[in-house]
């Protein structure tokens, strides 16, 4: 039997690590391995990596088109699939009209340069109802950074440089990274401390990520704002804030002075946990080191106060002058480039939110999206623009959004739902017509999104490792084909027609563009110099040789996919440089240090300050092992002890009776689970912690492995208008 190595990167989180891939007879995965010739990861490999052959040999991996008449599904053709679809989609849509149709965009998407690359044609021809994994996720900080620097412009904590780092509800122990693409994350973290730097970190939970800092501080949840405060408020009353070369391009310091002056160390301190001697010690530590970064992550994001939480960490970064210098927090400079290098640099317009609202709850749309806990409601509240049919991307809305059991029990009152997925899970299981994804090894990747967070300029590109099967589709043909169907031109138009028209639109909007390095090029010429690359290919070719490093198509010398794909191990252009004022996006060209929008919450957050503390704060958690709720089918990554327990703190463990290894049931205004109880003192009295993506009893699924390891669906206890009103 013959055995060959396949290099590619790993698909399942942000640290974007190399594998090599045994592979026998080209048809079976017999080992999977980090590849210690990667030029970013250097071998490192957490244990999602190694299943990436059991994921693609998973034989509840839904390998055909299948329509639902009733309960029972039959197996169809994908032409007899998508002529189903655009009955239906046109009946739904001729009855209630567009605005009855959404389209959920879950979390694999990111990971996935075939949806990703083609996703807007759905996003743009469904309908203008957008929902995604994104808004419970990373939402505040898309809202703090877009009103600080503009559009998608992420600061990141230059790791491999700096002196100090402040880390606040982040763990990427068991994340790898989160916003911070960055493998082995803790051999980095243990790095600064062996140069002689130091790790603080913040978090209600002694996490991986605290067992090797230098120390812990145990947060009250939803703390983190306050105690930011605190410590803007000890910088400026202890003359600490030092811009250096920001002060020209900053707007707002003294509106900042103004505020955090109510905000002392010992009004914030009972609230958010910490004493008030610890506050100002951290902000004189952090101003003191020679370089320092505050990174913030979900623990700063999923909470009610995610939006304030999140722009405090950069203005902390600012007014210590740690943005934007090495060691500091960056602006990666990605050869694919991001929308900071694909764009005229400055001066860009205002960013406003809140055009249209949901219609049932009046939620405000946040970046064109509105909260997918609102998504429930809006299928099972009658009346006019009520949500009809629903299209699903790779994703599984009924465990990881809020109020999961009431989105369950709306999903069969749906005229129409169509997922586009590899399993038949909790969510899918309610489509009419569902169709199968593709292994992640019968496809390229590429991770354009995820290379704009990095902590260094590095690509890297894999060819499928497996041969796609010729009588199916791409997963980019599926989406293309979908939008024609939704865009009224029907179920057959050919998807390489399509896919010119997509391509063509893309070179005709940088030859447009007087910033564009292709500016006023002929449109025929650069379709032609592109060759006979299809799909996310051709893309990503466009994407490279228009990017920072790129040939400009051969006006310059500079990389291409051609170039790209001769390095297996990736191309490492080098570590995070400054990139002030070029960035920046706002209106001003600045960076807008008090956005009206912002800060004007923060008498909330002063009401909060007063309020009696809650008994008991259920908070989430993440598990190297795991990823959300699409890898728990993986014997391999479930087998041993139980991961999906209520964590509990001694003392509430005694005030409540419960005993080790025992059960607890957990209720809420919306729900109730019973979980096992792990007792431990890596958690902070009056708060326990439940993991997110379980809940895998559903009989409709056709998951396996999950049944047998179903755990409870933290979901089914959080209330759906339980939001940071700033993002939703």
């Amino acid at each position: 039997m013959a055995e060959r190595i396949h290099i590619r990167t790993c698909p399942f989180c942000e640290a974007t690590c190399g594998l090599a891939i045994t592979v026998r007879d080209e048809t079976e995965v017999t080992l999977v391995r980090g590849d210690r010739d990667d030029v970013f990861s250097k071998g490192f490999l957490c244990p999602k990596g190694t299943v990436v052959g059991h994921l693609h040999h998973d034989p509840d991996r839904i390998r055909v088109p299948m329509i639902r008449d009733g309960d029972p599904w039959r197996e169809v053709s994908w032409a007899e699939a998508f002529a189903e679809i655009d009955r239906r989609f046109n009946a739904v849509v001729d009855t209630y009209g567009r605005d009855a149709v959404a389209t959920y965009i879950g979390n694999p998407a990111a990971h996935n340069i075939s949806l990703g690359s083609s996703m807007a044609r759905i996003a743009r021809s469904a309908s203008r109802h957008l929902y995604s994994a994104g808004t419970v996720d990373q939402i505040p900080k898309q809202v703090s950074m877009g009103l600080m620097f503009g559009d998608w412009t992420l600061p990141i904590p230059d790791l491999d440089r700096t002196d100090y780092l402040l880390v606040l509800g982040a763990n990427p122990a068991d994340s790898n990274g989160s916003l911070l693409t960055a493998p082995d994350v803790l051999g980095r973290l243990e790095a600064i401390r062996a140069r002689g730097g130091k790790v603080v970190v913040v978090d209600p939970r002694r996490t991986g990520t605290a067992e090797v800092a230098d120390e812990w501080l145990a947060i009250r949840p939803a703390g983190d704002a306050a105690f930011l405060l605190g410590m803007v408020h000890t910088l400026f009353a202890e003359d600490l804030v030092a811009l250096g070369h920001l002060a020209e391009l900053t707007n707002g310091v003294d509106e900042v002075r103004a505020l955090a002056a109510g905000f002392a160390p010992e009004r914030v301190a009972d609230a958010c946990g910490v004493d008030a001697a610890t506050i100002r010690r951290i902000a004189r530590e952090l101003a003191v080191a020679p370089t320092g970064a505050v990174y913030g992550r979900m623990g700063t994001c999923t909470q009610v106060f995610g939006t304030l939480a999140s722009w405090l960490v950069d203005v902390v970064n600012v007014l210590t002058g740690n943005l934007d210098r090495p060691g500091g927090a960056m602006f990666t400079l990605p050869p694919s480039g991001a929308t900071h290098t694909l764009r005229a640099p400055q001066y860009g317009p205002e960013i406003t939110f809140g055009r249209t609202h949901s219609r049932v709850r009046g939620a405000p749309e946040v970046f064109g999206q509105v909260p997918a806990s609102c998504l429930a409601e809006e299928i099972d509240t009658p009346g006019e623009g009520q949500i009809k049919a629903l299209v699903t991307l790779a994703g599984n809305p009924v465990l990881s959004v809020p109020d999961s059991n009431r989105l369950a029990a709306a999903l069969p009152r749906l005229e129409l739902m169509i997922s586009v997925d590899i399993y038949l899970n909790e969510t899918t299981r309610h489509a009419h017509v569902f169709l199968p994804g593709e292994s992640f090894l019968e496809q390229p990747h590429f991770d354009q999104l995820l290379y704009q967070f990095a902590v260094r300029s590095v690509a890297n590109w894999s060819d499928p490792v497996f041969t796609p099967d010729p009588d199916r589709p791409r997963e980019w043909e599926i989406l293309l084909i979908l939008g024609a169907i939704f865009s009224g031109r029907g179920a057959e138009v050919d998807p390489e027609v399509l896919d010119d028209e997509n391509f063509r639109g893309l070179v005709t909007h940088h030859v447009g563009k007087s910033w564009s390095p292709i500016f006023g090029r002929d449109v025929d010429e650069i379709v032609a110099l592109a060759g006979d690359r299809r799909g996310p290919e051709r893309i990503v070719d466009l994407w490279l040789r228009v990017g920072p490093f790129g040939d400009a198509y051969a006006s310059r010398d500079g990389l291409t996919l051609a170039e790209l794909q001769r390095h297996p191990h990736g191309l490492d252009l080098g570590p995070m440089r400054p990139r002030l004022p070029d960035v920046l996006a706002t209106p001003s060209g600045r960076i807008e240090l008090a956005p009206r929008y912002i800060t004007a919450d923060l008498p909330r957050l002063a009401e909060w300050l007063a309020a009696p503390a809650e008994p008991v704060v259920l908070i989430g958690r993440r598990h190297v092992r795991s990823n959300n709720s699409w890898l728990h089918n993986m014997r391999t990554l479930v087998k041993g002890r139980d991961r999906c327990t209520l964590l509990v703190h001694p003392d509430d463990a005694a005030a409540h009776g419960l005993a080790d290894g025992g059960s607890a049931r957990i209720t809420t205004s919306v729900g109730e689970v019973v979980a096992p109880v792990e007792i431990t003192d890596t958690i902070r009295p009056g708060v326990v912690s439940l993991p997110h993506g379980w809940g895998h009893d559903d009989p409709g699924a056709r998951l396996g492995v999950a049944r047998e390891h179903a755990g409870v669906n933290s979901n089914e206890l959080c209330p759906g208008g339980l939001v940071d009103p700033l993002s939703g």
